[in-house]
Protein backbone atom coordinates (compact mmCIF):
# COMPACT_ATOMS: atom_id res chain seq x y z
CA UNK A 1 0.00 0.00 0.00
CA UNK A 2 1.45 3.38 -1.03
CA UNK A 3 0.31 6.80 0.13
CA UNK A 4 -2.34 7.24 2.78
CA UNK A 5 -5.69 5.51 2.94
CA UNK A 6 -7.40 8.88 2.70
CA UNK A 7 -5.79 9.31 -0.74
CA UNK A 8 -7.25 6.05 -2.05
CA UNK A 9 -10.34 5.92 -4.20
CA UNK A 10 -13.43 4.57 -2.45
CA UNK A 11 -13.25 1.51 -4.70
CA UNK A 12 -9.62 0.80 -3.78
CA UNK A 13 -10.20 1.26 -0.06
CA UNK A 14 -13.20 -1.06 -0.16
CA UNK A 15 -11.19 -3.63 -2.12
CA UNK A 16 -8.32 -3.47 0.36
CA UNK A 17 -10.77 -3.77 3.23
CA UNK A 18 -12.30 -6.86 1.62
CA UNK A 19 -8.95 -8.53 0.91
CA UNK A 20 -7.43 -11.33 2.98
CA UNK A 21 -5.09 -9.10 4.94
CA UNK A 22 -5.10 -7.67 8.45
CA UNK A 23 -5.04 -4.00 7.50
CA UNK A 24 -7.04 -2.03 6.77
CA UNK A 25 -9.62 -3.47 9.12
CA UNK A 26 -12.38 -2.42 11.45
CA UNK A 27 -10.39 0.44 12.93
CA UNK A 28 -9.78 2.13 9.59
CA UNK A 29 -13.41 1.54 8.61
CA UNK A 30 -14.59 3.16 11.85
CA UNK A 31 -12.36 6.19 11.29
CA UNK A 32 -13.54 6.48 7.69
CA UNK A 33 -17.20 6.39 8.75
CA UNK A 34 -16.47 9.05 11.36
CA UNK A 35 -14.72 11.22 8.78
CA UNK A 36 -17.76 10.94 6.51
CA UNK A 37 -19.99 12.01 9.39
CA UNK A 38 -17.76 15.04 9.92
CA UNK A 39 -17.85 15.78 6.18
CA UNK A 40 -21.65 15.82 6.23
CA UNK A 41 -21.54 18.19 9.18
CA UNK A 42 -19.26 20.45 7.16
CA UNK A 43 -21.59 20.22 4.20
CA UNK A 44 -24.52 21.34 6.34
CA UNK A 45 -22.43 24.17 7.75
CA UNK A 46 -21.17 25.32 4.36
CA UNK A 47 -24.70 25.53 2.96
CA UNK A 48 -25.88 27.55 5.98
CA UNK A 49 -23.16 30.12 6.71
CA UNK A 50 -23.85 33.53 5.31
CA UNK A 51 -27.58 32.90 4.87
CA UNK A 52 -29.74 35.75 6.16
CA UNK A 53 -32.34 33.34 7.49
CA UNK A 54 -29.76 31.85 9.87
CA UNK A 55 -27.89 35.06 10.66
CA UNK A 56 -28.56 34.75 14.39
CA UNK A 57 -26.49 31.54 14.40
CA UNK A 58 -23.67 32.78 12.16
CA UNK A 59 -20.98 32.82 14.86
CA UNK A 60 -21.96 29.36 16.05
CA UNK A 61 -22.06 28.05 12.49
CA UNK A 62 -18.57 29.32 11.79
CA UNK A 63 -17.35 27.62 14.97
CA UNK A 64 -19.13 24.35 14.11
CA UNK A 65 -17.74 24.39 10.57
CA UNK A 66 -14.19 24.86 11.82
CA UNK A 67 -14.65 22.06 14.34
CA UNK A 68 -16.13 19.60 11.85
CA UNK A 69 -13.26 20.22 9.44
CA UNK A 70 -10.68 19.71 12.19
CA UNK A 71 -12.35 16.42 13.18
CA UNK A 72 -12.61 15.21 9.57
CA UNK A 73 -8.90 15.72 8.97
CA UNK A 74 -7.97 14.07 12.27
CA UNK A 75 -10.10 11.01 11.59
CA UNK A 76 -8.54 10.57 8.16
CA UNK A 77 -5.13 10.60 9.84
CA UNK A 78 -6.32 7.99 12.32
CA UNK A 79 -7.10 5.54 9.52
CA UNK A 80 -3.37 5.18 8.92
CA UNK A 81 -2.37 5.52 12.57
CA UNK A 82 -4.55 2.54 13.40
CA UNK A 83 -2.96 0.47 10.63
CA UNK A 84 0.57 1.42 11.70
CA UNK A 85 -0.16 0.45 15.30
CA UNK A 86 -1.12 -3.04 14.18
CA UNK A 87 2.31 -3.79 12.72
CA UNK A 88 4.19 -4.08 16.06
CA UNK A 89 1.26 -6.01 17.49
CA UNK A 90 1.40 -8.55 14.67
CA UNK A 91 5.17 -8.80 15.10
CA UNK A 92 4.76 -9.37 18.84
CA UNK A 93 2.31 -12.20 18.30
CA UNK A 94 4.84 -13.79 15.92
CA UNK A 95 7.47 -14.03 18.69
CA UNK A 96 7.78 -17.63 19.95
CA UNK A 97 5.66 -18.18 23.04
CA UNK A 98 8.62 -19.39 25.07
CA UNK A 99 10.74 -16.29 24.28
CA UNK A 100 11.36 -14.28 27.48
CA UNK A 101 10.77 -10.93 25.79
CA UNK A 102 7.40 -11.91 24.30
CA UNK A 103 5.13 -10.86 27.17
CA UNK A 104 6.59 -7.37 27.58
CA UNK A 105 6.73 -6.78 23.84
CA UNK A 106 3.14 -7.91 23.40
CA UNK A 107 1.96 -5.76 26.28
CA UNK A 108 3.63 -2.64 24.88
CA UNK A 109 2.28 -3.31 21.38
CA UNK A 110 -1.24 -3.86 22.73
CA UNK A 111 -1.14 -0.55 24.57
CA UNK A 112 0.04 1.10 21.36
CA UNK A 113 -2.80 -0.47 19.38
CA UNK A 114 -5.29 0.87 21.91
CA UNK A 115 -4.46 4.52 21.33
CA UNK A 116 -5.87 5.06 17.82
CA UNK A 117 -9.37 3.63 18.38
CA UNK A 118 -9.71 5.49 21.67
CA UNK A 119 -8.76 8.72 19.92
CA UNK A 120 -11.27 7.88 17.17
CA UNK A 121 -13.96 7.66 19.83
CA UNK A 122 -13.02 11.07 21.22
CA UNK A 123 -13.18 12.66 17.77
CA UNK A 124 -16.44 11.00 16.76
CA UNK A 125 -18.05 11.99 20.07
CA UNK A 126 -16.99 15.57 19.30
CA UNK A 127 -18.60 15.52 15.86
CA UNK A 128 -21.82 14.19 17.38
CA UNK A 129 -21.94 17.37 19.46
CA UNK A 130 -21.50 19.37 16.25
CA UNK A 131 -24.35 17.48 14.57
CA UNK A 132 -26.60 18.08 17.56
CA UNK A 133 -26.19 21.82 17.16
CA UNK A 134 -26.54 21.72 13.39
CA UNK A 135 -29.89 19.96 13.72
CA UNK A 136 -31.35 23.12 15.24
CA UNK A 137 -29.09 25.84 13.81
CA UNK A 138 -28.35 24.58 10.30
CA UNK A 139 -30.34 24.94 7.11
CA UNK A 140 -33.56 22.94 7.07
CA UNK A 141 -32.68 21.92 3.52
CA UNK A 142 -29.68 20.00 4.90
CA UNK A 143 -31.52 18.31 7.76
CA UNK A 144 -31.43 14.87 6.16
CA UNK A 145 -27.66 15.19 5.71
CA UNK A 146 -27.31 15.95 9.42
CA UNK A 147 -29.34 12.82 10.12
CA UNK A 148 -27.12 10.76 7.81
CA UNK A 149 -24.07 12.13 9.61
CA UNK A 150 -25.57 11.14 12.96
CA UNK A 151 -26.23 7.60 11.74
CA UNK A 152 -22.66 7.24 10.47
CA UNK A 153 -21.23 8.74 13.66
CA UNK A 154 -23.17 6.36 15.89
CA UNK A 155 -21.86 3.40 13.90
CA UNK A 156 -18.32 4.75 13.86
CA UNK A 157 -18.32 5.27 17.61
CA UNK A 158 -19.59 1.78 18.35
CA UNK A 159 -17.20 0.23 15.84
CA UNK A 160 -14.21 2.04 17.33
CA UNK A 161 -15.23 0.90 20.83
CA UNK A 162 -14.87 -2.73 19.78
CA UNK A 163 -11.28 -2.02 18.78
CA UNK A 164 -10.69 -0.55 22.23
CA UNK A 165 -12.25 -3.46 24.07
CA UNK A 166 -10.48 -6.17 22.08
CA UNK A 167 -7.17 -4.65 23.13
CA UNK A 168 -8.01 -3.94 26.78
CA UNK A 169 -9.15 -7.54 27.14
CA UNK A 170 -5.63 -8.69 26.26
CA UNK A 171 -3.78 -6.34 28.62
CA UNK A 172 -2.01 -7.65 31.69
CA UNK A 173 -1.97 -4.13 33.11
CA UNK A 174 -5.53 -4.13 34.40
CA UNK A 175 -5.30 -0.59 35.77
CA UNK A 176 -4.55 0.67 32.26
CA UNK A 177 -7.32 -1.50 30.84
CA UNK A 178 -9.85 -0.26 33.39
CA UNK A 179 -8.98 3.38 32.67
CA UNK A 180 -9.36 2.89 28.91
CA UNK A 181 -12.57 0.91 29.33
CA UNK A 182 -14.08 3.59 31.55
CA UNK A 183 -13.31 6.32 29.02
CA UNK A 184 -14.67 4.22 26.16
CA UNK A 185 -17.89 3.49 28.04
CA UNK A 186 -18.34 7.19 28.80
CA UNK A 187 -17.73 8.11 25.16
CA UNK A 188 -20.22 5.48 24.00
CA UNK A 189 -22.99 7.53 25.59
CA UNK A 190 -22.59 9.93 22.66
CA UNK A 191 -23.88 7.19 20.35
CA UNK A 192 -27.24 7.42 22.10
CA UNK A 193 -27.23 11.17 21.45
CA UNK A 194 -26.49 10.48 17.79
CA UNK A 195 -29.43 8.07 17.71
CA UNK A 196 -31.61 10.84 19.14
CA UNK A 197 -30.49 13.25 16.40
CA UNK A 198 -31.28 10.60 13.78
CA UNK A 199 -34.70 9.93 15.31
CA UNK A 200 -35.53 13.64 15.49
CA UNK A 201 -34.54 14.14 11.85
CA UNK A 202 -36.50 11.07 10.80
CA UNK A 203 -39.60 12.31 12.62
CA UNK A 204 -39.23 15.77 11.09
CA UNK A 205 -38.81 14.45 7.55
CA UNK A 206 -41.65 11.95 7.85
CA UNK A 207 -43.84 14.65 9.31
CA UNK A 208 -43.07 16.98 6.43
CA UNK A 209 -43.87 14.24 3.94
CA UNK A 210 -47.18 13.43 5.59
CA UNK A 211 -48.14 17.11 5.80
CA UNK A 212 -47.42 17.48 2.09
CA UNK A 213 -49.59 14.46 1.30
CA UNK A 214 -52.46 15.88 3.34
CA UNK A 215 -52.22 19.21 1.48
CA UNK A 216 -52.40 17.32 -1.81
CA UNK A 217 -55.43 15.35 -0.66
CA UNK A 218 -53.52 12.09 -0.29
CA UNK A 219 -54.32 9.77 2.59
CA UNK A 220 -52.08 10.20 5.61
CA UNK A 221 -49.42 7.52 5.85
CA UNK A 222 -48.87 5.68 9.09
CA UNK A 223 -45.13 4.97 9.14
Amino acid sequence: MTGTMAEMSCAQFAADLAAKRSVPGGGAAAACAGALAAALASMAGNFTVGKERYAEHEADLQRLLAESERIRIRLLELMDEDARAFEPLAAAYAIPKDAPERAATLEAATKGALEAPLEMMRQVAAVISVLEELRTKGSRMLLSDVGCGAALAAGALRAASLNVFVNTKALQDRACADTANAEAEALLAAAVRADEVFAAVTDAERGACMRQDVRKGRPKLHL
